[in-house]
């Protein structure tokens, strides 16, 4: 599987490189640390502080949300890897306005592990911190065991409402309250039709045949619910969409934001006739968009397929929503 590489040992680092070169008007790097990246943009004492992180290979995330109404720093991972507390803790530092911080990121074993040891060194130096997991793929585990849902593409709309709401100048526990809530009305379900493959390895991440597609693969490859034949793309959405209906009821007249997000290889044609059929169905059931969002958001490499996400919304969320952004892979006005 091919790549424009040069040292596959390196290819975070030389990415990491490029990116801060790229937009030096929104995001620097710290001495301290060089997975460790921070707006350059001034903010306010008193603020709280909106840390993201995760591993790479899903770009634009986690780098590509640092900036106006989203997160003011990052910690990097190596490749489809929690980053380790290192990085974390100098994030925290530099963004500490004196209001805390909160640690946004998705429900993985080795994320947990790390940004829980970053929190306790953190608040050995007298820095409150709260941490918000994303866990929206009802793929993953069912509802009765939701604490052991993965977080995948709803991850989005998790640093989008708590980075408006430290904008707007909410205290770290009603930050955090935000995160929290908008993790718990969002649901996502995706679907894989082709692997990725790793740098350091240049082999698919995952099998599947020619004419096959996995309903509710996880964004690392992680096995999904089933695989099946390849069909078309409304059957597709219907079957994204049934499981999230199911595990979170809407009531004619309610309104969310959607997500059709593209795993990597996955052309803007498909994900808007995705799309489409996600609104045909919603529009059916009298289920308002509020606003929605299609294209690649929360990626896996070049992996083939997208995901649908539902957020549903109350007059708070849909104030935070519509909070401008602007970050160098993520504008909204």
């Amino acid at each position: 599987m091919k790549k424009l590489i040069n040292d596959p040992k390196i290819v975070v680092e030389e990415m990491i490189d490029g990116y801060v070169k790229a937009h030096p008007s929104y995001i620097r790097r710290l001495e301290e640390n060089d997975r460790a990246l921070v707006t350059t943009r001034p903010k306010t004492k008193g603020k709280v502080g909106i840390l993201v992180g995760g591993g790479s290979g899903h770009e634009p995330a986690f780098m590509g949300y640092v900036g106006e109404g989203m997160a003011d720093g990052v910690a990097v991972g190596n490749i489809f890897a929690s980053p380790p507390p290192a990085p974390i803790l100098e994030v925290t530092k530099a963004i500490d306005k004196g209001a805390g911080v909160v640690y946004l990121y998705g429900n993985y074993a080795g994320d947990v592990m790390n940004f829980g040891m970053a929190a306790e060194l953190a608040e050995m130096e007298d820095i409150q911190v709260e941490m918000v997991l994303a866990s929206d793929d009802v793929a993953s585990a069912p509802i009765e065991e939701k604490e052991k849902r993965r977080g995948i593409a709803g991850e989005f709309f998790v640093f989008k409402m708590a980075g408006a709401a430290a904008d707007r100048g909410y205290n770290l526990e009603e930050v955090a309250r935000v995160a929290r809530k908008t993790n718990g009305n969002s649901r996502s379900m995706g679907v894989g039709l082709t692997p990725c493959s790793l740098p350091q390895t240049g082999e698919p991440s995952f099998e599947i045949g020619e004419n096959e597609m996995e309903i509710g693969l996880g964004h690392h490859g992680e096995p999904g619910i089933r695989k099946a034949p390849l069909e078309s793309a409304d059957h597709v959405a219907d079957q994204l969409l049934e499981p999230i209906f199911n595990d979170m009821p809407l009531n004619e007249g309610e309104e969310v934001t959607v997500l059709v997000n593209g795993l990597g290889s996955t052309s803007r044609m498909e994900l808007y006739i995705i799309f489409r059929r996600v609104e045909q169905v919603l529009k059916e059931k009298g289920i308002k968009i509020y606003r929605s969002y299609v294209g690649d958001y929360i990626t896996s490499l070049e992996m083939g397929g997208c995901s649908i996400t539902l957020t549903k919304l109350d007059d708070e969320l849909k104030q935070l929503v519509d909070q401008p952004v602007d970050c160098p892979m993520f504008v909204q006005k």
